[in-house]
């Protein structure tokens, strides 16, 4: 999520209704504050030619889930960007990726006790290098399908990424 060792508390984001229509805006600082106003993300789960899935690192200095395992690349939709253009420009920032082909999977509404974010889940299929900032992560690397299940649950990944694991990828 950009940003390096702080965020811009009067960013703007686009405020979105549950099908991601924009209905106005809102700042970082009010989106993350305890407001529960519905704003748009972006995730992308980047699987290579064997079905393996690249995982980011997340450095010790996050304030949020520091030292786990998370989604490849997450990132805020800035007010007047589309889906599209938020994830091009993440997935550029976060792991050096420009020539992807994104397919959007699906959407839902993450909760937490500080933000209510629409997430708009994509995934790719992807055999280039992968050069993740080191600015704003820890490294990262490619989990077959038993290392993730085997570790859910063992606090190695943060909540979102294994909730939202386990509803797209997880056999049912």
């Amino acid at each position: 999520m950009n940003g390096t060792m702080s965020d811009n508390a009067n960013e703007l984001f686009p405020t979105v209704d549950d099908q991601g229509n924009v209905t106005g805006c809102v700042t970082r600082g009010e989106a993350h504050g305890g407001s529960m106003i519905l704003h748009p993300v972006v995730h992308l789960h980047v699987f290579n030619a064997h079905g393996d899935l690249f995982l980011q690192h997340r450095p010790v200095w996050k304030d949020i889930q520091p030292g786990k395992w998370d989604t490849a690349c997450g990132g805020h939709v800035a007010y007047g960007e589309t889906i599209e253009l938020a994830l091009s420009r993440e997935v550029s920032e976060e792991l050096g990726i420009t020539d992807f082909t994104p397919k959007f999977i699906g959407r839902y509404i993450f909760e937490s006790s500080r933000e209510r974010e629409l997430v708009n889940v994509h995934i790719t299929t992807y055999s280039g290098i992968i050069t993740p900032d080191a600015n704003e992560l820890d490294g990262g690397r490619f989990w077959s399908r038993a290392e993730i299940l085997a570790n859910i649950g063992s606090n190695v990944f943060t909540p979102n990424f294994e909730s939202e694991y386990l509803r797209f990828f997880s056999p049912s």
